[in-house]
């Protein structure tokens, strides 16, 4: 201390708060700790409660607060609350998207090409969450366009509300579902195939039909699909019969079969697994199979 002043010289604030004295110094010149006074000789002095100060800014910044922030509450500008809420939502963004990296990264390394794709990769995977969300709103707009039936709208809200969220922490199969589902999404035929479901089913209310007889295929025609029951067979057409009305007529069969060869996409059912898999839910039994089966039964009976 200089005894003449009472202040503080660099190398005595270095001793007693540990710090190196080109640290004080760079803090010093960066505005967080301006000297008080300067000695004769043109040496920085400083007052007694600059090793408090700098105690506060060494925690700071190990905390890892940037000088401008630190500066902010040293000068009472900002609340240290109000700067520790501001930097704990900067955190939390960088390790989210420190996982996410990893995530990306182990995804790589269980490919056979381990670079194939990364970039791509990476960039889908760290879309923000309203970009995302733009991506599937872009994605119902376009397969809804000028639709104004209102149980066909009902399933566009319902499909804009499913928005694909990572969590904070995405297992690679969370981050390949969501690559392949932003993928499939931007795919003009997969889009002209989602649309003419849509159309289709807003023109003959097919979309409620098959709501309503999806359980009955599963039931039936999946079982027959996996025991490798012919459709064409007697056995099949005793299957047919179970699912489908035997008084069915003619024009409501073939609007039906039209509707199942919609149905019956392996890339349509592949859009709401994927869904399922980015919320961690695990994927349902397969429906093409049956779905499959029962348009090749419907052809060889009705």
């Amino acid at each position: 201390m200089d005894e003449a002043t009472g202040r503080y010289p660099i190398g005595e604030l270095a001793r007693r708060t540990g710090l190196s004295a080109r640290t004080i110094r760079f803090w010093s010149d960066s505005g967080v700790l301006p000297p008080a006074e300067r000695s004769a000789g043109g040496y920085r002095l400083y007052s007694a409660d600059a090793v408090g100060r700098l105690h506060l800014v060494r925690t700071l910044r190990e905390l890892g607060f940037g000088l401008d922030k630190v500066r902010e509450v040293l000068d009472s500008q900002s609340t240290l609350a109000e700067v520790a809420a501001s930097h704990v939502e900067a955190l939390e963004a960088q390790i989210q998207l420190l996982r996410l990296n990893r995530a990306v990264l182990l995804n790589a390394l269980s490919r056979d090409d381990k670079t194939e794709g990364l970039a791509v990769m990476h960039e889908l995977a760290r879309l923000p969450a309203r970009e995302r969300q733009q991506l599937i709103d872009g994605f119902v707009d376009k397969i809804f366009a000028g639709v104004d039936d209102p149980d066909a709208l009902v399933i566009a809200e319902f499909m804009r509300e499913m928005p694909p969220r990572l969590p904070d922490d995405p297992t690679s199969v969370q981050v390949d579902a969501w690559i392949e589902l932003a993928e499939l999404v931007s795919d003009d035929d997969f889009q002209h195939t989602m649309r003419q479901m849509v159309l289709h089913g807003d023109s003959d209310h097919r979309i409620d039909f098959g709501l309503n007889i999806r359980p009955l295929v599963l039931e039936h025609a999946g079982p027959a699909a996996a025991q490798g029951i012919g459709p064409e067979s007697d056995a099949g057409h005793a299957i047919l019969d179970r699912i489908v009305p035997a008084d069915f007529g003619d024009s409501e069969s073939r609007a039906l079969l039209e509707w199942l060869d919609l149905v019956a996409e392996p890339r349509v059912e592949r859009y709401w697994e994927l869904l399922g898999l980015i919320d961690n839910r695990p994927p349902g039994p397969h429906s093409v199979p049956a779905f499959t089966w029962l348009a090749a039964a419907l052809r060889a009976h009705r």
